[in-house]
């Protein structure tokens, strides 16, 4: 007489796999939600994993499994907030870079933003872990934009199509490090307005470099 666990082929059979509680994409936002107040009301400094947990109205651990530690956590809740960048056709490759970089600005302006990236920034000074988040989570995900606003251009016939793959994707780097790296300056650093005009006069200098800039200012 057979075993109950052993099928008529003599092999044992195998317990099925048990899956755990599928992820729960509400509790996911209201962790990042709460990870971005917590920062604009107590500062990096003072911000605990608890402290979110509280706010989110879930326990310590469903924090502690989703992220190892406040770092990681802090980066995804900004990240998302770079998510909301689109780059809607304007109708040209010129209008199409000034409408993005004010959404950029606009959401660089936020408390919880200034706040968040200029903590996670200075962490990652002495955190290549950090620092690698960053690059992936923030970074590489938004160079979205500058390929779809590049591949807009080209259909246009605004731009030419690049014939070295490298090279375009060197190209596409640099574009998004002047880019990102001139509004991050201004609006956190220098703390200077990022206007429609000087969004026009940075889009000049983008796109025909200092000669034209030079000559419309």
């Amino acid at each position: 007489m057979q075993s109950r666990t052993t099928p008529p082929s003599g092999r044992p059979c195998r317990p099925a796999a048990r899956t755990g509680r599928p992820r729960s994409a509400a509790a996911d936002e209201a962790i990042l939600e709460a990870t971005r107040a917590a920062l604009v009301d107590l500062g990096w400094s003072k911000l605990t994993m608890g402290d979110v947990a509280t706010r989110a109205g879930v326990a310590k651990t469903t924090l502690y499994r989703r992220w190892a530690g406040k770092n990681e956590l802090v980066v995804d809740a900004v990240a998302v907030l770079f998510d909301e960048l689109e780059l809607p056709d304007r109708g040209s490759l010129a209008r199409d870079i000034e409408g993005v970089v004010l959404q950029f600005a606009a959401i660089l302006e936020r408390p919880e933003t200034k706040t968040a990236l200029m903590a996670v920034v200075a962490e990652s000074t002495r955190d290549a872990p950090l620092r690698e988040r960053i690059r992936t989570s923030i970074v590489e995900r938004q160079k979205r934009l500058v390929l779809e606003g590049r591949a807009r251009a080209e259909r246009r016939g605004e731009l030419p199509v690049p014939a070295d793959a490298v090279a375009a994707a060197r190209v596409a780097d640099l574009i998004f490090d002047v880019a990102a790296g001139t509004v991050v300056h201004r609006t956190l650093v220098s703390a200077e307005p990022v206007d429609a005009e000087w969004v026009r006069h940075f889009t000049l200098l983008l796109l025909g470099g200092l000669s034209a800039a030079s000559g419309d200012a």
